[in-house]
């Protein structure tokens, strides 16, 4: 089996998560990790924020990942770097480059990696403009073409909105839904009320909860066109470190949509699609959601009715669900580069 060579530019929290999942997957290989932070710095982060301890170490300018098993070695290379076009992606052999920075989000911004010998860049949030495509697993992944160049993963919340409504669409007509999305706080969020460029964002995440846009509602319309015209929502930072909550209510056409009916779908959409979807009735907290690599974990306690044609469902995510859906994504796109599928549109 040819392994998908990935570069990753940013190692924040998603990008060390892609690290860690590509350790024990044989489709990948991380090949290079740019970075603005020193190589020790970025170890220690690697293997400190593991329980138990992830066994890499730093050996010069690399991170070394030996299998204990089968003992073969993964080596990646570490750099710094501050912008796409300062790394040189043919030399290190990456053929994808994901970009986990949040900072470089346009078609200008991103094309720097493919000058530089990227194949295909996937974005891990929603892009700034179009690009050649937004792709939300359980919606649309099935449209990729082996010309996309410049594509994106979504965002984990985007994809949160997007397999809920999907799945509730399937127990009645939406006329209207609304979200909040409660949000962990995230690395560009401050500790200390600090004057920035927008007021809220400028108090603190570790002592506030910040009521924030989101571009979810506006992105899921764009890629579900029976949504259009029907979404609505905003977002909430909070602080706590692991686990967001998309907390949907769906307006129905008619008024005969039970509790039990959409935990039905719930359920049902579980056993289909087990690797996006996950459901429980167990009285969970944010903290429980931490190592959920499916894309919502549906609360079944949380759904209620809210009105006569009113139902609110509460779902739960976390990071290692959308770095899973990123690489999920390399896949895909690696398997249209195989002979069998050379040509097909």
């Amino acid at each position: 089996m040819t392994k998908v060579k990935i570069g990753m530019m940013g190692f924040g929290r998603v990008g060390r998560q892609i690290y860690r999942l590509s350790l024990d997957d044989e489709r990948f290989e991380i090949v290079a990790v740019s970075d603005i932070g020193q190589p020790e710095i970025l170890h220690h982060l690697l293997t400190k924020s593991t329980t138990p301890r992830l066994p890499v170490r730093l050996e010069g300018n690399y991170l070394v990942f030996r299998d204990v098993t089968s003992g073969s070695e993964k080596r990646t290379r570490l750099l710094r770097a501050h912008n796409p076009a300062d790394v040189p992606w043919d030399i290190l052999d990456a053929e994808i480059v994901v970009d986990t920075t949040g900072t470089f989000r346009s078609r200008q911004a991103l094309d720097p990696h493919l000058v530089n010998g990227a194949q295909r860049v996937i974005l891990s949030t929603v892009p700034d403009g179009d690009i050649d495509r937004v792709v939300l697993f359980g919606i649309n992944q099935a449209s990729i073409d082996a010309r996309d160049q410049i594509v994106s993963a979504g965002s984990s919340s985007t994809t949160a909105l997007a397999l809920a409504l999907k799945v509730m669409s399937e127990a009645g007509d939406i006329e209207h839904a609304t979200m909040t999305s409660v949000h962990s706080y995230t690395s560009d969020q401050i500790l200390q009320d600090y004057a920035g460029p927008d007021y809220r964002r400028s108090r603190s995440g570790a002592e506030n909860i910040i009521p924030n846009e989101t571009p979810a509602p506006q992105w899921v319309e764009r890629l579900m066109p029976d949504m259009a015209g029907k979404l609505s929502g905003f977002a909430l930072n909070v602080p706590v470190q692991t686990g967001s909550l998309l907390d949907l209510t769906v307006a129905f056409s008619h008024a005969d949509v039970s509790v039990e009916t959409v935990n039905e779908h719930f359920l049902a959409a579980s056993s289909s699609t087990p690797e996006l979807i996950d459901a429980t009735s167990d009285p969970i907290v944010s903290s429980d959601v931490k190592g959920c690599s499916q894309s919502i974990l549906v609360d079944l306690k949380g759904t209620l009715k809210a009105g006569s044609k009113m139902i609110k469902v509460l779902a739960w995510h976390e990071t290692l669900g959308h770095a899973s859906r990123i690489l999920d994504l390399a896949a895909m796109y690696a398997d249209l580069e195989q002979p069998q599928y050379k040509g097909v549109a």
